[in-house]
């Protein structure tokens, strides 16, 4: 439960028109940091991957990163932003102990890539444009560990611990111009958005963007203004909304918090907030600085960085299609149905489905087993399904091998749980396991009437004409014969004996 009071969330919409501004940070997937060589591997001891630059010691010096500077403009042109010809990096000074030199090298008033705009498209097929203000490269900042309390926040905690492997590790920030217009549906537009911006940013191939391990994170800024006004309200950014869900759940939270304050005569703070997943509520950060709290300035230590037009150009070549068109073209080329597509987006199985036709498996097929075997799995085990040991060239040979009457969809399942334990590509495991269906006449003929002998009473009323009683006598066959057969042809034989 929140402790704030909350308005009814039409009874808002009746009177105010909710304002979003999106900031999302982009964690670049190169090898070294954004100004030194430290490596930016996930999951390495804390501070194992720190050096004197990237920690800001005396005497050290920054070398900009020229893979991260490709990776901004090429991110910039699938925004359909300009790209600046020549730009500076600049201090933003603050003092938080998640950067031990006190600033953040950062862009200020000479943002590498401006003035772009997207399309998105809802659930429903309405289209919806945002307005890009900026995309400026920037270095990441350490991160704490709280300990002790209940929440894992400072608020309650012993002590602080602090690990600054990621620190310099190189950033995009994304920032979005006001966002108006989108009314009841202000949530579902910025999830929309920032779901665009992952898929778009996956498919250039610049950031693993996992939200779930910091790569891709949003601060939801919201204001509220009454309706018929040209006067923006006081706005609130909550930091670090690690999930699609959330983001959208963080914009409606706001409108109905802040819809209770205006209502009541008081006035909007402005100010940071923070996102509380377990009670879907946020609660207050600290007070939001303005641009001139920050004192930027230059950064002395770093040339300017510059972007011929023919290299950008170049540059241009490389982005591929938008990944609203993609899906629309595959799922031309595949046949799925807008449910059946919907579903693969959701699932987050498209990019896998696509492997999977590649490595010669039917749309169809590929789709049937990612989203069901798979996506059991997966749910099942707390992860992606791109994270189950499993390739889509295994699930290609899998189907493969049903394709070819080796395997049943039932075998074919078990063979699922050998690769997923490690055991080897589907055909090796097939053969170690001996798993190929029974296709000798003279072995399905004996299952078939031993299941006849042991069952008289269903034989009975098959001859009777009741052939849905079949399906007993087949499941007893498979039964016996572990799996290994192909229960149409035991239906077929089944019912030839039984005319």
């Amino acid at each position: 439960m929140t402790y704030e009071e909350l308005m009814d969330f039409d009874a808002v919409m009746a009177v105010y028109e909710p304002v979003v501004g999106l900031e999302v940070h982009v964690e670049l997937n190169t090898a070294s940091k954004m100004f030194c060589g430290c490596s930016t591997a996930f999951g390495a001891a804390p501070n194992s991957q720190t050096c004197p630059i990237c920690l800001g010691l005396p005497g050290s010096l920054p070398v900009i990163n020229a893979t991260a500077v490709e990776s901004a403009v090429r991110i910039g042109l699938a925004l359909n932003c300009s790209i600046a010809e020549r730009c500076r990096m600049a201090r933003k000074n603050y003092f938080y102990p998640d950067m031990t030199k006190n600033f953040q090298t950062s862009q200020s008033d000479e943002p590498l890539c401006f003035n772009g705009s997207v399309v998105i498209e809802l659930a429903d097929g309405e289209s919806f444009t945002i307005a890009i203000e900026r995309a400026h490269m920037e270095e990441d900042t350490g991160k704490a560990l709280h300990v002790g309390g209940a929440t894992g926040r400072i608020q309650g905690a012993e002590y602080s611990l602090m690990d600054y492997n990621r620190s310099s590790v190189g950033l995009i920030e994304i920032v979005t111009k006001p966002i108006r217009g989108a009314g009841e549906r202000a949530g579902e537009v910025a999830r929309a958005y920032v779901t665009y911006l992952r898929d778009m940013i996956r498919a250039l191939g610049v950031s693993d963007v996992r939200m779930e391990q910091g790569s891709l994170r949003c601060d939801v800024n919201l204001s509220l203004m009454p309706k018929g006004s040209t006067t923006l309200g006081t706005r609130t950014e909550t930091k670090n909304v690690n999930s699609l869900r959330s983001i959208e759940k963080a914009v409606l939270h706001e409108i109905c918090r802040q819809g209770a304050i205006l209502t009541s005569g008081k006035t909007v703070k402005q100010e940071t907030r923070h996102w509380h997943e377990d009670g879907t509520y946020t609660s207050p950060g600290r007070s939001k600085e303005h641009a001139e709290d920050y004192r930027y300035f230059p950064e002395p230590d770093l040339v300017p960085v510059v972007c011929p037009p023919s290299w950008v150009d170049e540059l241009r070549a490389t982005i591929p299609q938008a990944p609203s068109l993609r899906r629309a073209a595959l799922q031309a080329a595949w046949g799925y149905s807008p449910l059946e597509m919907r579903d693969v987006v959701a699932a987050e199985a498209l990019d896998l489905i696509e492997a999977t036709v590649a490595a010669g498996c039917a749309p169809q097929s590929a789709r049937k087993w990612w989203m069901s075997q798979l996506l059991r799995q997966a749910n099942a085990r707390e992860v992606s399904l791109d994270e189950l040991p499993i390739s889509p060239q295994a699930v290609a040979e899998l189907q493969n091998l049903v394709d070819k009457g080796i395997l049943n969809d039932n075998l074919a399942r078990t063979v699922i749980e050998a690769v997923l334990a490690g055991e080897g590509m589907p055909g090796e495991i097939v053969q170690a396991r001996q798993l190929g269906v029974v296709n000798d006449q003279a072995t399905l003929d004996e299952a078939v009437a031993q299941a006849i002998e042991a069952n008289p009473e269903i034989a009975d009323k098959i001859r009777a004409g009741k052939v849905q009683a079949a399906g007993a006598l087949v499941g007893a066959v498979m039964k016996d014969l572990g799996g290994k057969a192909d229960a149409g042809v035991v239906r077929e034989l089944i019912l030839a004996k039984l005319a």
